[in-house]
């Protein structure tokens, strides 16, 4: 790990990012060219006491997780994300695999969607960034891990989590949409990849998987349409509207409700309630 260098390369990349450039408010008059430690870390979901450490060359090897959130919340591209992850002492992500590092692109769009749900995600469908509105609809996944992070996987193995979202009618179809996804995922990226293992995963621990999984059902697209149901609120119809990358490995998407409709306001009353009673829904 070079120290030094981690310390340098943070700093002149915060430097050289505006708040607009991350979806956050200019404020009053700064004192810093670019944003500030604090911000940094809140984009990166960190202390800033870990972050400054980091800048100042005497913080702690920072975990693979962590330079993947950093390389988000400095809207790294995929060569300097490679180049941190080697001067912070470990190897480059696989080109190949599914990445953590969000598409720049992607990114700024997200940032300009503050009153309408809005989620970025991977080809397993793992959520990588989620706004505030999209917190309040569907919960904060921040905490899962491994293949937990992926609504796949989630949807079979505990679905607890997830399919109390969904009328009951439509979770056949919420369920096979989500296989033919993991389906398309698996046939781009190959059995030796993370879409590999979750298949081979998924088929030892459920039955309904591998019945779906047998149907070869193939898919890139989502919902027009769909319904889903808030713990506090209830039901809420909303349109879905994406947005893929050049290679389609990460996908954009928006979930918005015609204005002056009742889905329309029942997403204003999420902006008020925020996350607060999420967790206690589940």
């Amino acid at each position: 790990m070079d120290r030094t260098a981690l310390a340098d390369f943070l700093s002149r990349h915060r430097d050289a990012l505006q708040p607009a450039d991350v979806g956050l408010s200019p404020g009053a008059r700064r004192r810093v060219p670019g944003l500030k430690r604090e911000e940094v870390a809140l984009l990166a979901a960190m202390s800033t006491d870990y972050y400054a450490r980091l800048e100042q060359g005497r913080g702690p090897q920072p975990s693979t997780q962590m330079l993947a959130a950093l390389a988000r919340a400095l809207r790294l591209t995929g060569v300097e994300r490679d180049y941190l992850y080697r001067i912070a002492g470990h190897s480059a992500p696989d080109s190949v695999a599914v990445s953590d590092l969000v598409s720049p692109s992607l990114l700024r769009v997200l940032d300009r969607l503050n009153d309408t749900p809005a989620l970025i995600l991977s080809a397993l469908g793992e959520t990588l960034v989620q706004n505030d509105s999209a917190r309040a609809l569907l919960g904060d996944v921040s905490g899962y891990s491994g293949l937990e992070r992926s609504s796949v996987h989630r949807w079979f193995v505990r679905p607890e989590t997830e399919r109390w979202r969904y009328p009951e009618q439509d979770r056949d179809r919420a369920g096979r949409a989500l296989v033919s996804i993991l389906r398309s995922a698996y046939g781009s990226l190959g059995p030796r990849s993370r879409a590999g293992e979750m298949v081979g995963d998924l088929l030892e621990r459920s039955a309904e998987f591998r019945e779906i999984w047998e149907r070869h059902e193939v898919a890139r697209r989502f919902e027009e349409h769909k319904t889903l149901i808030h713990p506090e609120i209830g039901p809420i119809e909303l349109d879905c509207q994406v947005l893929f990358t050049e290679d389609q490995s990460q996908t954009l998407l928006v979930l918005t409700a015609p204005p002056r409709s009742e889905s329309d306001s029942k997403l204003r009353l999420l902006a008020v309630l925020g996350t607060q009673t999420i967790g206690e829904a589940r």
